[in-house]
């Protein structure tokens, strides 16, 4: 006798005891378990299961229905369900709002589906600061024309609706990220350190010029640098302990390097500023290491030059391979996250790149850009979940939902 394939669709309000009475009813009738699937929304109850039996499909429904009812439940079942081809999600793609409109997500399934990507699940994996919403999908299967597609449909649909979507592959890679490189200025924190102590020299606006165009692009990065350090020569060396108590973290700092740690991540940051600031602020967020440029000093006064090797756009992304040789993590196990042209080499030499409130000439060639001023949106990107942050935060006693948590 061939088997017959029966899909059990149970709703209402969740509650003990509903799949143990609906498996119950399922084990008296002797079926095999083909798929299970279930999820809870606002207390409400979706919980579906696949079966094969030898037996008659009908009497098993009347029980089914019947097992059902004294717990409270409507079933639905559907005789001669097709069992799927198996295959799993090839993708992820989160979505990331403040708010995600019911017309946001509808250009996302719709552009999806122009493309012929199947949705296989959805979660949300945040409601503060951001609504994220995670889709697992399912491209067809066109090799590496599959994540040009689709990274380009998100991309489009991104830019229309104002709501950021990041798209990655699933599967092992995905949950191999071990390592994560932040930009400073811009990034980790809030504001140009160049430009903080430029303003102790009355060269702010001159300094801020040329630094929004390194920053986009139309100038060398490391003649820009001489230039705006050029101003500060007869500048006290004092001033490096001021502004780098005055540094104001970009909110979700904390908690991003926080969780990364507790998650075994190795972190850091590269920078085109200056150790003499950057190495109190990798000791107050106990980063495990850091690359920066170094100011000279001279009878306690800077001199307007700096020392040694520039760390500029290529030396970016000769420190990331540096430092994740020394961990023993592999490229494509890293994470870079930046917001200035000078870092494209470093997102580029990256697993993923992360353009984070970026200029365009960064946006164009990120794997992701978000463009909330949150920086734990990158923890929603590798997968975790502001629920389990929130757990972690708990069990260590650290005040939780802090409106600018930094």
């Amino acid at each position: 006798m061939n088997a017959n394939t029966v899909l059990i669709t149970v709703t209402g309000k969740d509650k003990p005891g509903v799949t143990s009475v609906l498996f119950a009813a399922l084990t008296r009738h002797g079926v095999d378990i083909v798929d299970v699937e279930q999820v809870v929304i606002r207390g409400r109850l979706v919980l579906g299961v696949l079966v094969a039996t030898e037996h008659d499909p009908e009497q098993l429904q009347e029980a089914v229905e019947q097992a059902m009812a004294t717990v409270g439940m409507t079933v639905d079942v559907a005789i001669g369900a097709e069992d799927g081809d198996g295959n799993p999600s090839t993708h992820v793609v989160v979505v990331l709002g403040q708010p995600v409109t019911a017309r946001n997500f509808s250009a996302v399934a719709r552009g999806l589906a122009e493309i012929n990507v199947n949705i296989d699940s959805i979660r949300r994996v945040a409601d503060y600061p951001v609504t994220g919403l995670e889709l697992q999908v399912s491209a067809p299967d066109t090799g590496e024309d599959s994540d040009d597609a689709l990274t380009s449909a998100m991309a489009d649909i991104a830019a229309r609706t104002g709501v950021d979507v990041a798209v990655e592959r699933t599967g092992l890679s995905r949950r191999a990220k071990r390592l994560v490189v932040f930009d400073v200025d811009s990034t980790l924190i809030q504001g140009e350190v160049i430009e903080m102590l430029a303003e102790r020299a009355g060269c702010a606006q001159e300094v801020r010029e040329v630094t929004e165009a390194a920053m986009r692009g139309e100038l060398d990065f490391a003649e820009s640098l001489r230039q705006r350090v050029a101003v500060l020569a007869g500048l006290p060396a004092t001033v490096l302990d001021e502004v780098a108590a005055e540094l104001e973290l970009t909110p979700g700092a904390r908690t991003t390097i926080r969780t990364l740690r507790r998650l075994g991540f190795h972190t850091g940051v590269v920078s085109g500023g200056f150790t003499q600031i950057i190495d109190q602020l990798v000791d107050e967020l106990g980063l495990d290491f850091s690359a920066a440029n170094e100011l000279e000093i001279v009878d306690g006064k800077l001199t307007g030059r700096v020392i040694g090797e520039i760390v500029d756009r290529p030396g970016k992304a000769k420190a990331l391979r540096r430092f994740a040789e020394s961990f023993g993590v592999p490229a494509a196990q890293c994470v870079a996250v930046g917001d200035g042209a000078n870092d494209i080499d470093m997102l580029s030499a990256a697993g993923l790149g992360v353009a984070f409130n970026a200029k365009p000439a960064l946006r164009e060639v990120a794997d992701t850009a978000l463009s909330y001023p949150f920086l734990d949106t990158v923890l929603f990107v590798l997968g975790v979940t502001r629920a389990e942050i929130e757990a972690a935060d708990a069990e260590d006693g650290v005040l939780r939902r802090v409106p600018l948590d930094v």
